[in-house]
């Protein structure tokens, strides 16, 4: 989605790195500044995002330390964004699928046909 805002593109970096286990459970997540240079970011967009987890409860802030990957983080954002994918994208996912005339079975037939053989 080209229109988000860069602390949404941010968070979702940082999200799918705890998904994929980068960052696992009781894991440091890297400094405010470091992520922002890393982003080429703004350090107060990169806080933002991290703002959001932290309201989230996906980190935990020691103070003075800096933020930790929270227990079940990976299946809280999990949870959360299968949520906002059947909230936000699926019907307009559904209405184009309608709208074709696809049916379940035609779509699935299509996967099957772009999965390679094992």
């Amino acid at each position: 989605m080209p229109n988000r805002p860069v602390y949404l593109k941010l968070r979702d970096i940082i999200a799918a790195a705890i998904i994929d286990g980068d960052y696992a459970e009781g894991a440091m997540l890297p400094s405010v500044r470091a992520f922002a240079a890393e982003q080429g970011a703004n350090p107060l967009t990169v806080a933002k995002a991290y703002q959001q987890f932290q309201a989230d409860g996906i980190v935990r802030v020691q103070r003075g330390v800096g933020m930790f990957v929270a227990p079940g983080a990976a299946e809280a954002l999990l949870s959360m964004m299968r949520a906002d994918f059947l909230d936000r994208e699926w019907p307009e996912i559904q209405a184009r699928i309608n709208c074709l005339g696809l049916s379940a079975r035609c779509l699935l037939d299509e996967q099957d046909s772009t999965v390679a053989p094992a």
